[in-house]
């Protein structure tokens, strides 16, 4: 019915906005019956945060209209009826093609964004007035196959030094699922591509010092019960669910911060769309200083200089890539042809 709505007084920089949500009733994670007014009340409770982790990026914002067991599609260009205080600004692609694409700066567009039915929101990891330089360097843990959350924090751990010793400052939340995300803020003076080979120096170093738990394996048949240095993460027009941002799985995880001291006993299943606006009112934000130490990725791509110069070459990219230079074939080694 187009009466059943209500409209939330949303705090944010400019003061109060009131933000109308539609069909507040209906439940987008069943086994909890959470609700789009629930959904839309934690991004107002996390607002804050949010924002200062998301904000002034492009963004992807990936939209379930039935809740999380129907139908999901990603939107990146405005949609129509997007408000006056939502603005959007021009990326390119690694099509070359150039689009505009949403962009958050205060807690009443993120309310607005889950009115239009989003639930996970994937920020890319530049500014929107430079969104080919990133000013985040990204790392994703992802626990294979045999493998799980408590495998990926030793290697996170591990990670963090490594970054130390190239000048890099590393913060960590859950992935809202079985992983870890590091990221490192960084001077934006370096476009994508050096982005991408910084990260493998810093997963092949970390691979070399965690033989036997740490894979860049791209291949899933080669990788085994190990974790997953995810570089290719690091590409243009690759994001992660950011951080307080919910996730669409049963339990309404949220990808969330947290100390490096708390870390060794974290269980990613505690925070939730339920728990984590507590959490940030006694806690606190662990994030709340990110990017005040950028560091640079200078070290980091002599690593790759050097790995390069003892044949350690380039990795493959993901499928819908353009071909790129220096790089390997891709197809799986089980399909390669072998020479005859």
């Amino acid at each position: 019915m187009a009466g059943d709505a209500v409209v939330l007084t949303v705090p944010g920089p400019h003061g109060d906005r009131e933000v109308r949500v539609s069909s507040p009733g209906r439940v987008l994670y069943s086994e909890l019956g959470i609700t789009k007014l629930d959904l839309a009340n934690y991004i107002v409770a996390v607002g804050d945060a949010f924002v200062r982790a998301n904000g002034d990026r492009p963004l992807s914002l990936q939209r379930f209209p039935e809740g999380i067991d129907g139908e999901e599609f990603f939107s990146k260009n405005p949609p129509r009826g997007t408000p006056d205080f939502v603005r959007s600004v021009p990326v390119v692609y690694p099509s070359g093609r150039s689009h505009p694409q949403l962009v958050i700066d205060e807690p009443a567009a993120a309310v607005w964004a889950v009115q239009m039915n989003t639930i996970v929101f994937h920020p890319w990891p530049s500014r929107a007035e430079d969104s080919d330089n990133p000013d985040q360097l990204r790392i994703d843990l992802d626990p294979q196959p045999g493998t799980g959350f408590a495998d990926a924090v030793p290697a996170a751990v591990e990670l963090r030094a490594v970054l130390a010793e190239v000048g890099l400052e590393a913060y960590i939340k859950t992935s809202g699922n079985r992983g870890l995300h590091v990221f490192a803020p960084i001077e934006p003076v370096r476009e994508f591509l050096d982005v991408r080979h910084a990260v493998i120096a810093a997963a092949r170093e970390l691979e070399r010092r965690m033989p036997d738990a740490v894979t860049t394996a791209w291949w899933k048949e080669e990788r085994g019960e190990k974790v997953f240095v995810d570089f290719n993460q690091a590409n243009r027009d690759r994001t992660m669910a950011g951080a307080y941002s919910p996730r669409a799985l049963a339990h309404a995880p949220v990808s969330t911060p947290v100390t490096w001291d708390e870390l060794p006993q974290v269980d990613p299943r505690d925070f939730t769309v339920l728990t984590v606006p507590q959490r940030l009112s006694t806690v606190g934000d662990p994030w709340h200083d990110f990017g005040e130490r950028a560091g640079r990725i200078d070290a980091l791509l002599d690593w790759w200089q050097r790995d390069l110069d003892s044949g350690l070459g380039e990795l493959p990219f993901p499928p819908d890539y353009p071909k790129m230079p220096g790089e390997p074939p891709r197809v799986q080694p089980s399909r390669a042809k072998k020479p005859e």
